[in-house]
């Protein structure tokens, strides 16, 4: 099963990251990550890789020359890049490269550091093997000399013993907070796709446990449940975007806003009260509110159809450059 975290190569040398735990019976939802370049700056099995970011970008990249990956899906109701199980050449899975990490020998120094970090989590919390992985540019091999570490944890038992073990780590000074300057660094990377103030970017990252510096390299670490676990396929709902709009609401359970995707049950105190959820498929949202915080958040207005539980709304964070979640009030 392709899920979260895993990372495709398609028949044209394409990499692309999976998204999420729900998809087509046909294609895999995911978005293009690394594309052929003769003047990229990284090289994996004699060809040159360059790395594109901007969710525009990927979309743009695809439109001109690969459009058979965009696709307009009947179930989420919007154009998706996506990858047909035809073009499918290689499936990389994060505990896999974990495994051959372990086995090896001739590691270079970010890979010494994740294997080093994801052991140390293995360790802490007590993982098998299966329920941690490596994934990102590591994954692929596509990592520079200071290219993140970036890991993935199967599972919602070992997800929320995982995040109760970072606070512990933290605490140990195994791990490291961001200071001023690091966070300075992270604002002017994510402020190109998320447009609020340093001081609101402060107030919502200085307090995360999935994200840190481990000798001195990022890290953010992605908890994932698995797809028996996330309780939704394919069809079960049917999604129809409506419009984009801005919310201010109350924070009445976060206890999912650290998996990827997440979620935030909340109370709107205003902006349109049918709202009953904000959700996301990306990280950066994860870990921005607590119970009882209030925050503001612009994103996409979604009716739902479950087929179980009836119509209800929910804001999608992370499908435009525009959307963003602040907090208000913290605890």
């Amino acid at each position: 099963m392709i899920i979260e975290g895993d990372f495709i190569e398609t028949v044209e040398k394409l990499i692309f990251d999976v998204k999420g735990l729900v998809h087509p019976p046909d294609r895999i939802i995911a978005y293009v990550r690394y594309i052929p370049d003769k003047n990229g700056d990284r090289i994996r099995e004699g060809v040159r890789y360059r790395k594109i970011y901007a969710l525009r970008e990927r979309e743009e990249f695809l439109n001109k020359r690969y459009p058979h990956y965009l696709y307009k899906d009947p179930v989420f109701n919007t154009l998706l890049q996506t990858v047909p199980k035809r073009y499918i050449s290689r499936i990389f899975k994060p505990s896999d490269r974990l495994r051959e990490m372990l086995n090896s020998y001739q590691l270079d120094s970010v890979e010494k550091n994740a294997l080093e970090l994801a052991l140390l989590i293995k360790e802490k919390v007590g993982l098998n093997l299966e329920n941690i992985g490596v994934t990102g540019s590591v994954l692929v091999k596509l990592h520079k000399e200071n290219s993140d570490l970036d890991l993935i944890i199967i599972g919602e038992r070992e997800g929320r013993k995982t995040y109760e073990a970072m606070e512990e780590l933290f605490e140990e000074n195994s791990v490291e907070k961001y200071n001023m300057e690091r966070l300075w660094r992270l604002y002017e990377f994510r402020s190109l796709e998320t447009p609020i103030s340093f001081e609101d970017f402060v107030r919502i990252e200085k307090r995360k446990l999935l994200q840190g510096l481990f000798k001195n390299r990022d890290f953010y670490i992605r908890l994932v449940k698995k797809p028996e676990e996330y309780g939704e396929r394919y069809g079960d709902r049917i999604y129809t975007p409506l419009k984009y709009v801005e919310i201010k609401a109350r924070i009445l359970n976060a206890e999912d806003s650290i998996f990827t995707p997440c979620r935030y049950i909340v109370d709107v105190l205003k902006g349109d009260s049918r709202i009953e959820e904000i959700a996301s498929y990306r990280g950066r949202f994860c870990e921005v509110a607590k119970e009882e915080e209030v925050v503001e958040a612009r994103g996409k207005l979604e009716k739902v159809i479950d087929k179980k539980r009836g119509i209800y709304y929910r804001l999608l964070l992370g499908s435009s450059g525009e959307d963003y979640m602040i907090l208000l009030k913290s605890t």
